[in-house]
């Protein structure tokens, strides 16, 4: 039990480690997201999870869009404070003022409950084909339960849009989860009923997006639209 503690408390700090790295470089000025619109397959829009900008899955954004996807971020989340359903509102007028369609969501954490709250709740649904969520608290996560900011306690399992989006349980179908074998963030997981749910090796919240197969399956998604049965 010790050397399982110990393991998990080094997985833990390796995590904060990456995310760290990541919000430092985040601040720094980097590409303009203008110069990864270009291309010719189908769309992807990024989601960040909560206190993250779009330049934290900057690397995974460089790999989809080498790959021949024009893909979009959007600005008015900024660090992807605001509730989910202000979030959707924010995402579906990105999608209908870009007129985009056919989409692919590729999101981490935060980000994927925006989508999920989108495909169920907003008319731009339409314009999305399917989503990639990676390491998403789709069940909520207990530890926000004890949090005394109002950002991070919204994601408790008991709050009124986490239960609303637990039941809502149609839209699961076009959800790709992604999720590591130890999230110390989300206790429960990420396991979605009715999705198709795929386990990585990388452990950890935030190192899951640097995983190989986690990037291989965001690429496969974005490449066939729809989710492999």
């Amino acid at each position: 039990m010790r050397l399982k503690r110990l393991k998990q408390a080094w997985w833990w700090a390796r995590d904060y480690a990456y995310a760290g790295t990541w919000q430092l470089r985040s601040v720094f000025p980097g590409p303009s997201p203008s110069r990864f619109l270009e291309g010719s397959r189908r769309p992807v829009v990024v989601l960040p999870g909560v206190y993250e900008t779009w330049k934290f899955m900057l690397p995974l954004v460089r790999e989809v869009h080498a790959q021949g996807h024009p893909v979009h971020v959007v600005p008015a989340l900024g660090r992807n404070r605001m509730p989910v359903p202000q979030g959707t509102s924010v995402v579906s007028d990105y999608l209908e003022r870009e007129g985009l369609s056919d989409v692919v969501f590729v999101a981490h954490s935060k980000g994927g409950l925006i989508a999920k709250h989108l495909l169920v709740f907003s008319e731009s649904a339409r314009r999305v084909r399917s989503v990639v969520a990676i390491s998403t608290p789709f069940g909520g996560s207990r530890y926000a339960t004890y949090m005394l900011n109002k950002t991070l306690r919204s994601l408790a399992p008991a709050n009124e849009t986490m239960v609303l989006l637990a039941r809502s349980v149609d839209a699961n179908a076009r959800i790709l989860s992604i999720f590591p074998r130890f999230d110390p963030h989300i206790p429960e997981g990420s396991l979605l009923e009715g999705a198709q749910n795929v386990e990585v090796a990388t452990p950890g919240h935030f190192r899951v997006l640097s995983d190989s197969q986690t990037r291989a399956e965001a690429l496969s998604a974005a490449a066939a639209g729809g989710l492999p049965q």
